[in-house]
């Protein structure tokens, strides 16, 4: 093992000792939840990396991912024309691409992908999957099942998650509430996984399958921050029991499909007023910093260039290190992974394409640990859409769930880095998941 893969590792175990140190109660750990919840991550980073036919497995899913995002662009090519073709590229009437534009490109396969799980659901091929991982996380970490139910559900959705359990909302015990919205903020739904894979999937040709890895590794790190954190003092009404998803199912394929478009739609416009409202507020914010720091240089001679990004740079840089990230490449990502908690793994994630296209970072494990580290909704933004979203279906807990958000965030951020340590730790340079 070379010496960043063995930081990454006992990166893992320090994030874990970091969450403890922030447990509402250090008296009381759940051994069995932090140690199979480590070892299912494990288990899975292996077969990915390691495995022979589980890196050939890898590769499919990045194909078929790749597959389904290329016919997502058919119904944007039809609205937007030359607006809606990537850099670079000529359609099949001649014409070029007018350049990079967010809004016609990438935000538009928001709606396409859930209009897929819609089907999906319709089919009952989620419903399927999701209980698979909920199997094997009530059994292996003993967990209670709805909770189980709604942390597997994440790995597939986002918001909707908390639907699939909304019968025992009402009666959860903190723990429980906190381990659900851990999970919705410390993984990605796959309704905006496209819209990843089209920022990086030039610089990282197989960023499909690693997203899918890290949003599947994910899971068990946001249940074992959140038992961390906030432990397990009560006792659940589904412990021990096997819990089926809860859903309204459509009509027919065709009303799967459009209550699934009309979802994205609403999903795509919560993105762009998020984006418009938090970037503008980044940018009020470093105005006034840029202010500050005038008299600060002039007074004492310094040279300091305060930004949003450079103090959540600092704030981050000892995790980043602990990933495994190299020192040449840490305060960057650090920048990265800390302004996704104000302005959303959106803007993270096209600044970290930037910093590869333009080859500002001198090692490919430094962008391989950043997208898995990313990959969550782990930011203000969602505290408050996961928080007011639970709290409407059980307005009877809303008090506990607002009490409750931060240490979720604070889970969620732990799991997202534990997830980026984990891949730290099984990345090799000759690896043929990098796809170069």
């Amino acid at each position: 093992m070379e010496l960043y893969n063995l930081v990454s590792f006992l990166g893992i175990f320090f994030l874990a000792a970091f969450a403890w140190l922030c447990s509402a109660n250090r008296r009381v750990v759940n051994w069995r939840v932090v140690l199979w919840g480590v070892a299912l991550q494990f288990f899975f980073a292996f077969f990915i990396f390691v495995v022979p036919i589980g890196a050939k497995f890898f590769l499919l899913v990045n194909k078929v991912v790749v597959a389904v995002l290329e016919s997502a662009t058919a119904g944007t090519k039809f609205l937007f024309g030359r607006l809606a073709l990537p850099p670079g590229t000529v359609n099949e009437a001649g014409e070029t691409s007018l350049g990079y534009f967010l809004a016609f490109q990438a935000l538009p396969t928001v709606i396409f992908f859930a209009a897929i799980v819609g089907a999906l659901y319709y089919l009952k091929i989620m419903p399927l999957v999701i209980r698979g991982f909920s199997y094997v996380f009530t059994r292996l970490m003993r967990i209670s099942g709805a909770e189980s139910l709604c942390a597997s559900s994440n790995i597939f959705v986002g918001i909707e998650s908390a639907l699939v359990i909304q019968p025992h909302l009402k009666k959860m015990t903190r723990s429980e509430l906190v381990t659900i919205l851990s999970a919705a903020m410390g993984t990605i739904a796959s309704t905006v996984l496209a819209l990843y894979v089209f920022f990086l999937q030039n610089e990282l040709p197989t960023i499909a399958g690693h997203l899918v890895s890290a949003s599947v590794l994910s899971a068990p790190a946001a249940v074992v921050m959140a038992k961390l954190i906030m432990p397990e003092t009560e006792k659940p009404e589904t412990l021990g029991v096997d819990v089926k998803p809860h859903y309204e199912r459509a009509d027919n394929l065709i009303m799967s499909i459009i209550n699934g478009a009309n979802s994205g739609l609403r999903f795509l416009g919560g993105i762009v007023a998020l984006l418009l409202a938090f970037l503008g507020v980044v940018a009020l914010i470093n105005l006034v910093l840029g202010q500050l720091a005038v008299p600060l240089n002039n007074w004492f001679g310094w040279n300091v260039d305060l930004s949003l990004e450079n103090l959540l740079g600092y704030i981050f840089y000892p995790f980043t290190i602990i990933l495994g990230v190299p020192p040449d490449d840490a305060f960057k990502i650090a920048q990265i992974i800390g302004e996704r908690t104000i302005v959303t793994e959106v803007t993270s994630y096209q600044h970290l394409s930037q910093l590869m296209a333009k080859g500002e970072l001198l090692h490919p494990r430094s962008a391989l640990i950043a997208s898995y580290a990313l990959c969550g909704f782990a930011h203000i933004a969602s505290l408050a859409i996961f928080v007011g979203g639970i709290g409407v279906l059980v307005p009877s807990r809303l008090k506990d769930l607002s009490r409750l958000g931060f240490r979720a965030l604070l889970a969620a951020t732990l799991a997202s880095l534990m997830t980026g340590a984990i891949a730290g730790t099984f990345f090799t340079q000759s690896s043929i998941l990098l796809g170069k």
